[in-house]
């Protein structure tokens, strides 16, 4: 099992204990994340569609191909988000993406910079990737200002990237290089 730190925070991967917990943090944040991310049909939002998304998610680390992790605040332990390097592809590459998601609650308040350095430092210092990405809305100046902070570096647009609210939807691309981490 992967355990990431930061200052206020710890990551563990999700286990079958905390599903109930973590489909609350989605059905309370169903409004908030949909505005930067696919809508999800209503049975995603149940205890059996996330058992067995994490069955997936622990099968795709078996394979190296995905580390993801539960955001939990280190004075309440209490859920707040999540954090993956996922699509890990090997060399000649080594290469993977980077995604998060945090509570409403819980934005604006430095979590999410904390949660992608932890992942990138994961991902660089102790996987040894040599590429991270990410893909953000233009509408999603907050993930942008993480991105930036922990110096990820804009590359540019992908255009109509991703179907969101029934709408193609255009994407910055970010990367950091391990030798820029």
């Amino acid at each position: 099992m992967v355990l990431l730190k930061s200052s206020r925070l710890y990551f563990r991967p999700l286990s079958e204990q905390d599903i109930d917990e973590f489909v609350q943090l989605l059905i309370r944040n169903k409004q908030f994340w949909t505005i930067f991310e696919p809508k999800h049909p209503e049975p995603f939002y149940t205890r059996e569609a996330q058992l067995e998304k994490l069955a997936e998610a622990k099968q795709a680390q078996r394979l190296g191909k995905e580390y993801s992790w539960g955001i939990y605040h280190t004075d309440t332990n209490r859920l707040i988000g999540s954090v993956s390097i996922y699509s890990i592809r090997r060399l000649p590459f080594a290469s993977a993406y980077i995604g998060y998601s945090l509570d409403e609650d819980h934005t604006k308040q430095g979590y999410g910079t904390e949660a992608v350095e932890a992942a990138l430092r994961f991902a660089f210092r102790e996987f040894g990737l040599h590429r991270v990405e990410a893909m953000v809305s233009p509408k999603n100046e907050a993930s942008q200002k993480v991105l930036e902070k922990v110096g990820m570096f804009r590359e540019g647009t992908l255009r109509k990237n991703l179907f969101i609210n029934g709408v193609w939807e255009d994407h910055y691309l970010y990367s950091m290089l391990e030798e820029d981490f």
